[in-house]
C-alpha cells in the first residue's frame, strides 16, 4: 500500500512541472512595459553579423570599388565557376530571359513582360558589378535575388552571362591565330 501511495505522489509531482511553453516570454514584434522602448524585440547589437554572412570585401557584395562598378567578377574565372554560373542562370534566369538571352522566356509566352535581351548594346556595355547590383536588388519587374541567391553564385550568373553575351557576338577575331587557321582550313 505504502509502494502504491509512494508511486502516485511521484506521479502526480511529475505532473505539476511547467512547460517551456508556459513560461514567461515576449512574442517576437509585440509590445513589452519591460523594456523602456516598449519593445519586445530588442535591436541588432551594432556590428552584428549573421552566421555565414560576414563579407569583408565589400567589393564583392555590392559590385563596386568605392562609386565605381567591377568591370569583372571579383574571383578567378574558371571552368567550374563557368559551369556554376550556367547552371544557377537556367534555374533562376532563363524562365524569363530564355537559355541564350534575348528575353523571350517561358513567362512572356504566358503572357508576362518581355525582358530585356542580354544581347542590346546597353547591357552588353554594362559592367559586371552594374549586373550583379540588378541580379541582387531587381529592376523594373524583376525581382532581387539576394535571398536565394548566394553571393558566389550572382557572380557565376555574371561570369556565365558574360559568356553568353560573347556567344552571340564573338568574331572570328576573338578566335586565337592556332584556332583561327583550323576553322579557316575548315571551309
Amino acid at each position: 500500500m505504502r509502494r502504491a501511495l509512494a508511486l502516485l505522489v511521484v506521479l502526480a509531482a511529475a505532473g505539476c512541472r511547467q512547460d517551456m511553453h508556459d513560461q514567461p516570454k515576449y512574442k517576437p514584434l509585440r509590445e513589452s512595459a519591460f523594456f523602456a522602448d516598449g519593445r519586445a524585440s530588442r535591436p541588432l547589437v551594432p556590428g552584428t553579423v549573421a552566421r555565414g554572412h560576414l563579407y569583408d570585401d565589400t567589393a564583392m557584395v555590392t559590385g563596386k570599388r568605392g562609386d565605381a562598378w567591377l568591370a569583372d567578377p571579383p574571383m578567378p574565372l574558371t571552368t567550374a565557376f563557368l559551369s556554376r554560373g550556367r547552371e544557377r542562370y537556367d534555374i533562376y534566369c532563363s524562365p524569363c530571359h530564355d537559355r541564350v538571352g534575348t528575353g523571350n522566356g517561358m513567362i512572356v509566352r504566358r503572357g508576362f513582360k518581355h525582358p530585356p535581351s542580354f544581347h542590346i548594346d546597353r547591357l552588353r556595355s554594362a559592367e559586371a558589378g552594374y549586373i550583379f547590383d540588378v541580379v541582387t536588388h531587381g529592376f523594373g519587374a524583376m525581382p532581387g535575388y539576394a535571398p536565394q541567391i548566394p553571393v558566389e553564385d550572382r557572380w557565376a550568373i555574371v561570369a556565365y552571362l558574360r559568356a553568353l553575351q560573347r556567344s552571340q557576338w564573338a568574331t572570328v577575331a576573338d578566335v586565337p591565330a592556332a584556332e583561327r587557321a583550323a576553322l579557316e582550313g575548315a571551309h
